[in-house]
Parts: structure tokens; C-alpha cells; sequence
């Protein structure tokens, strides 16, 4: 039996383009062989594990290296084969039977085997802070068995049917035993070594991650079009942090594709030889995460007032890309199960005002609000992996003024991203999540995980957990609906504004695609 996972769009991402020095097609627009494509993008997460790395311009690279056990079709969300070439699926959804493709290889020489997708999946929990989108999609496992050497049993405590959705993304990704024997530090700073058609040839933190082609490769996702190794030789994927540059490093010619594009880029682009890609990415918007053990976050009432006091349009119109939308729910529309809860997120600072009233918070001289000598003041954590994050946070800060709420902006590293949250040493955090799956919501907000915005205990767990064990579609769109809901009105997050993936990308290059998740695949792309 194949469950269908559902279509979803999306992620904060960057596309690659073909390089400078590559061959050309001869103008008949036939795929040629051969050349190098460069990409700039915003930022380095510092890690170069798949299974550990959840921001998306290391994404972009990493995607290449590792295989994944299915792959998710981004035009109908259908779960079809990659290194599994057929899966079984007990009724109540607590086994899941993959039975392997032979043949395959890692780019060390070693066989893929049942025994190395177990050493993956049993490897998981120890990945530690930076792995907790790995833990999520495997959390409740009660074995991995070993049924053959090319087939393998995956079995949950309890029912589970998000796990083949799951089965297709990078975070489980498959790597060699080699690897998987390693210490997380040195899979982050040293690589490691993946199935895929590209093989990690060099990593210079802040400043590039170097790919080349695996000469040998022939088991791609059954969803791509050329078989057997990809038509590029090599990708450079350099890192640089300022959004103009990038823009004018494009249009020189010196890089062919670069990531995040803004609205005060989009002109410069516009009319030359330069396509400008764009995807909505499904799973949590980006959003005010907070951390609601905070004494000043524990009152609901405050929570509503920062939600109410966000105008989500002006932001859009001010800082994201064109075609960009507002947050209406927690959920992007693009994401299966989403719930249109736009009411619930209209800006109303007077209703906010209220609320702060009725909390005993009272204006002080200087504008902002104070209730027993404390000023009512809120640090939010944001990284530089987006162009537009500071912006849009600067225009928030403004917003939350007008009420009476003091928001000081804090700038990290974007390798502090998961630290920051595993610590809870926050009030609020700047982020998104990307997956083509509602159980993502599970993965952020149960109390049962890791939790990392301190939520209370409620019946939020029960609808997420219920939801994720359903395999009736209609019930599961239901649960997901009222989880929503919860989310959305007690305010346990601050929903702002969707995640919109713009690249830039030289007309040279072709074949260049998102895949479900709005993640880029580059077996398929050449340069002519």
C-alpha cells in the first residue's frame, strides 16, 4: 500500500545557475554536457550535514549530495521512488517496509544496504540540537530492522502517517556508514559522504561550498528527467551576505543564479538575462516565535496584543518580494490542510491597545507601557539569512511601538539558530520552517517534542498528535484545522508574513527546478 502525501510549495531557498566557463548548447537548446554553475547565496549555516542544516542557502548545495529513500512530486504532492523502489505501509500506519534499489553506491565505494539506512535512522537522536528537524520525522520509533540486505522495516510506537512524506526530505537524507559513524561535529565541519549526483569537494566556512559531479551516478528520483550523472561538472555556491552585491554579481556575469531577491532588487533584474523564479514555500510562515515561559509572555493577553498589533500588509508591501502574502494563518497556504484564518490576523491596534489596557499595562511618558515598575520590553533573535528579515523586523518594531511594546532587535549568527532555541535563553525568535507536510506543526508546537517555544500543556497536543496517526484524509484536515486555530488565537506564535523563494537566475541556464519544497535540484540543469 503507498499513502499519498499531499502537495506543498515552498521554502526559503536559492537557486543555482550555471557557471561562468561552461559549455555551451550551440544555440540549438539541446542539453549539453559539461561546465560549472555558480551561485551566490545570503549566508553559511557552518555545517555541512544535510541531516543537521535547516537553513536553505546551505540547503541549496547539500540537497545534491544526499539521496533520499522517495521523492515528493511538486506538482501533485504524490510520494514516488528514489532509492527505494517500492514501500509497503501496515494499515495503521505503524510499519513502513522499504525495499531498496540495488545497485546503488556511495561515492566512497560502499553498497547501499538495509543495514546503512538503519545505521542512518538509529544515528538520528544523538545528532543532538542541530538535528531536531531529523528527530521530529522519526520521533516515537520503536525499531528499524534489517528484513534482507535491500529491505528494511521502520516501526512506531504508535501510527505515524507523516513518516513517508518525511522520507522524502533532506533531513533524512542517506549517508554512508562511514559517516554515520562520525561524531555530529564532524559531519558538520568536515562533510559527509552522500549517494547523490554531486560529491562535496571543498567547504571554506563564510565563503563557498564547491560540488562536483559523481561521474558514476545512475539511480535519480523516478520525477527527473535526464538518467543517469547530471549534465554540470561542478557548482560553487559562494556566500555573500549583502543583497546588492549579489544583484550586481548577476548581472556582470560573474555568478549565474543568486538567492533572495527583494523588492528593491527586482527592477535592476527585470529586462536583461536574468529570469526571476519565484515559489511559495509551504510549512510554518515566518513568524515571531515566543517563548512563552517568559513571565511577560505567559499572559495571553500580551501575546494577542503583539498579534493584533502587526499590520502583515504594510510589511508585504514595504519590504517582500512582489507576490509575496500576508500571513493567514501559521500555516502557508501552500501547505496541505492549511485554514484560512486571515479574520483572526487583521491589524486592529486599537483591539491591541485594549487588550494591554485590560492586562494592567499602563503608557508611560515615554510611550512605552509599564505595569509594577517593569517596562514592557521584548528582545526578538534574528539571523542574517534573509535579506529581508531586518527590514521587516524594523517595521514591526515600529508597529509594536504604536502600542506600547518596546521590541529590541538582537542579530545572531545563523549558526546560533537552533542553539538559541534548544537554550530557550530567548523571548522571541525570527523564523520560519519549511516542510510540504502539516505534521510540521507537530514538530514545532507539541509539548511532547521538544518544545522549544515553551507552550503549555492544552489540546493542542492531542489534535497534533491525533492528526499525525489519521490516515483518513477528511479527519486529518479537521485536526490540522483546529490545531491551527489554537495556534493562531492564543497567540503561542505571531504569524506574519509567508516565505516566497525569489531567485535569480541567468537565461543560460536551463533545467533549473523546485522541487516540493521549494528546494532546488540540479541533476537537470545545463548551460547553453
Amino acid at each position: 500500500m503507498a499513502l499519498t502525501a499531499f502537495l506543498a510549495t515552498g521554502v526559503l531557498l536559492t537557486a543555482c545557475s550555471s557557471g561562468s566557463g561552461g559549455s555551451s548548447s550551440g544555440g540549438d537548446g539541446k542539453p549539453r554536457s559539461g561546465g560549472t554553475l555558480t551561485f551566490a547565496v545570503g549566508s553559511d549555516a557552518g555545517c555541512v550535514d544535510p541531516q543537521q542544516v535547516g537553513s536553505n542557502d546551505t540547503i541549496y548545495s547539500l540537497r545534491q549530495v544526499v539521496d533520499s529513500l522517495t521523492d515528493q512530486d511538486p506538482k501533485t504532492g504524490r510520494i514516488v521512488p528514489w532509492l527505494a523502489k517500492s514501500w509497503d505501509i501496515s494499515p495503521d500506519t505503524t510499519t513502513f517496509t522499504f525495499h531498496l534499489r540495488s545497485g546503488v553506491t556511495f561515492s566512497d565505494g560502499s553498497p547501499l544496504t538495509a543495514q546503512v539506512v538503519k545505521d542512518n535512522f538509529d544515528a538520528v537522536p544523538e545528532l543532538g540540537a542541530l538535528g531536531t528537524l531529523a528527530q521530529g520525522y522519526l520521533s516515537g520509533v520503536e525499531s528499524t530492522t534489517v528484513v534482507d540486505p535491500l529491505t528494511v522495516r521502520v516501526k512506531f510506537k504508535q501510527p505515524n502517517a507523516q513518516f513517508l512524506q518525511a522520507t522524502s526530505t533532506f533531513s533524512l537524507g542517506i549517508e554512508s556508514s562511514a559517516s554515520v559513524k562520525r561524531t555530529p561535529q564532524q559531519k558538520c565541519s568536515e562533510g559527509v559522504v552522500g549517494s547523490g549526483p554531486f560529491t562535496l569537494k571543498q567547504y571554506v566556512q563564510n565563503q563557498s561550498i564547491t560540488l562536483a559531479k559523481r561521474t558514476s551516478y545512475d539511480w535519480g528520483s523516478s520525477l527527473w528527467s535526464k538518467k543517469g550523472e547530471a549534465y554540470l561538472d561542478k557548482l560553487v555556491f559562494k556566500v555573500v551576505p549583502e543583497a546588492g552585491v549579489r544583484t550586481g554579481s548577476l548581472q556582470s556575469g560573474q555568478v549565474d543564479a543568486i538567492s533572495s531577491v527583494g523588492k528593491a532588487n527586482e527592477a535592476a533584474l527585470k529586462g536583461g538575462q536574468v529570469n526571476l523564479l519565484r515559489r511559495a514555500n509551504p510549512g510554518n510562515v515566518f513568524n515571531l516565535g515566543l517563548n512563552n515561559s517568559r513571565p511577560l509572555l505567559k499572559d495571553v493577553k500580551v501575546r494577542q496584543a503583539i498579534l493584533f498589533a502587526i499590520d502583515r500588509r504594510q510589511i508585504v508591501d514595504a519590504v517582500f518580494p512582489t507576490g509575496t502574502q500576508p500571513a493567514t494563518s501559521i500555516l502557508a497556504h501552500t501547505t496541505p490542510d492549511y485554514a484560512d484564518l486571515g479574520p483572526d490576523l487583521t491589524h486592529n491596534a486599537a483591539k491591541a491597545k485594549s487588550l494591554l489596557d485590560s492586562a494592567g499595562w499602563r503608557t508611560g511618558g515615554d510611550g512605552i507601557r509599564t505595569k509594577n515598575g517593569d517596562e514592557l520590553r521584548l528582545t526578538v533573535s534574528w539571523f542574517a539569512n534573509a535579506a529581508t528579515n531586518q527590514p521587516a523586523l524594523e517595521l514591526i518594531q515600529q508597529q509594536l511601538k504604536a502600542v506600547g511594546i518596546d521590541i529590541v532587535l538582537k542579530e545572531r549568527q545563523i549558526s546560533q539558530f537552533a542553539p538559541t532555541l534548544q537554550s530557550g535563553d530567548f523571548d522571541a525568535v525570527w523564523g520560519n520552517v519549511t516542510r510540504a507536510d502539516p505534521d510540521i506543526l507537530r514538530s514545532s508546537y507539541s509539548t511532547k517534542l521538544a518544545n522549544f517555544y515553551h507552550l503549555p500543556a492544552s489540546p493542542l497536543d492531542s489534535l497534533l498528535t491525533r492528526q499525525a496517526a489519521t490516515t483518513d484524509a477528511a479527519e486529518r484536515a479537521r485536526l490540522v484545522e483546529q490545531a491551527q486555530r489554537l495556534i493562531v488565537r492564543n497567540a503561542y506564535v505571531v504569524p506574519v508574513v509567508e516565505l516566497q523563494t525569489q531567485l535569480g537566475v541567468a537565461k543560460k541556464v536551463h533545467g533549473l527546478d523546485f522541487e516540493a519544497s521549494s528546494r532546488i535540484q540540479l541533476h537537470d540543469t545545463w548551460i547553453g
